[in-house]
């Protein structure tokens, strides 16, 4: 997204001023924790590449293709597809738990302090 500069042919009335001076600093004062959340996003999100990294090569190093994975766990071989790759951000803990059991690992979850 591109951002442009908006430029007007009148001068604001008073009111006008302070309510997008109003605005501004409402983004002001909210950006801080806004960025906060994102980077804590963002690192749980390569947490779980990490897993799906981890899924990928324990499937590899038993040498099962993509096609032995689907018949194995029955799961679509796109879905898994996706799943390694990083294409399903969101994936479910069981359809992890099936991928797991059927390069014969187990998914461990851990619940941590914000």
């Amino acid at each position: 997204m591109t951002m442009r500069r908006v430029t007007r042919n009148r001068r604001l009335s008073p009111e006008e001023a302070e309510k997008y001076r109003k605005i501004r600093q409402q983004v002001a004062d909210e950006l801080p924790e806004l960025v906060a959340r994102h980077h804590e996003r963002m690192a749980a999100r390569e947490q779980l590449d990490q897993v799906f990294e981890q899924l990928r090569c324990a499937r590899q190093d038993k040498g099962l293709s993509l096609a032995d994975l689907t018949r194995l766990s029955g799961m679509d071989r796109s879905a898994i597809c996706k799943l390694e790759t990083g294409q399903r951000p969101n994936p479910t803990v069981q359809t992890l738990m099936r991928y797991a059991e059927a390069v014969g690992k187990r998914l461990v979850l851990t619940l941590a302090d914000a």
